[in-house]
């Protein structure tokens, strides 16, 4: 008998387990939900459907190793992949995240926020190799959440990832704005709150798709003039920073929709907004 949770969080299934009653018959399972099973690996079951698995979900578990799991994805129209809230050492690492990752090319969604990666694992320059390149091939991939990971930085090679449209960065230890941010042309939403950004850049104006933006609960004190350039932009969230005034370039803004500046230091706004 099939064993089916519904879960509010997602439209399909909560957590799957194939009915095995017409051993006879190829079975058809295009989704695999484990989240919060308190597993310590990927159970075997998985490498089951590979053929025509699509979502694979071990979100919420104890997890340190994914060893071979992107095989899972290879052979079927794999498109989203979720590990948020386990515990990896060291994220995309060789034997934590396989290399071979970036054979998934259906792949479009990679969750993994919320893993105990060590610092050193992102700031030694040689681990850019084994980090982000295998990411920088999945040449489908639109969204990717990496809060809560102690990055600093983000290489140089994630300007290959020109279909990504989401990108969340939050809860990290950035004090600047990525430079390679600006060559990702197609993205729409993106997240840095809970940083310690202490300046909006003018490069963020070469976002030109840029619909969200949120940077609040940083030390930014200067926005530049520059802004204007995010010319789609609808969501401004700049709450909890240490700002004193805005440019009024954010005047030229004209699909914006949403601003918050509170809890900043303001005491005026641009006449341009009023």
């Amino acid at each position: 008998v099939c064993c089916v949770e519904m879960s509010t969080k997602r439209k399909l299934l909560g957590r799957l387990v194939p009915c095995r009653c017409f051993r006879g018959e190829e079975e058809i399972v295009s989704v695999l939900d484990y989240s919060h099973c308190g597993l310590q690996q990927v159970p075997k079951e998985v490498f089951n459907f590979e053929r025509t698995l699509e979502e694979l979900y071990l979100d919420a578990n104890q997890i340190e190793e994914l060893p071979k799991v992107s095989h899972v994805l290879l052979g079927g129209k794999g498109h989203q992949f979720c590990v948020n809230n386990n515990s990896f050492h060291a994220f995309v690492g060789i034997q934590d995240f396989p290399e071979n990752i970036k054979c998934c090319k259906c792949l479009t969604i990679i969750e993994a926020s919320v893993n105990p990666v060590s610092k050193d694992s992102w700031t030694n320059p040689l681990n850019e190799l084994f980090i982000f390149c295998p990411l920088s091939r999945l040449v489908k991939l639109r969204i990717l959440e990496l809060r809560e990971n102690h990055l600093k930085t983000l290489p140089k090679s994630m300007h290959k990832l020109t279909q990504l449209e989401r990108l969340d960065l939050g809860n990290n230890e950035f004090s600047e704005l990525p430079e390679v941010l600006e060559q990702i042309q197609n993205l729409k939403e993106l997240w840095m709150d809970n940083n310690s950004l202490q300046v909006l850049p003018g490069s963020i104006g070469k976002l030109k798709q840029l619909v969200y933006l949120d940077v609040s609960k940083n030390r930014i004190e200067t926005v530049d003039l520059d802004i204007s350039g995010c010319e789609g932009l609808e969501d401004l969230l700049l709450s909890s920073n240490m700002l004193q005034q805005l440019p009024d370039s954010i005047g030229l803004l004209k699909r914006l929709t949403t601003l918050k500046v509170d809890d900043n230091q303001l005491t005026i706004l641009p006449n341009a907004i009023g």
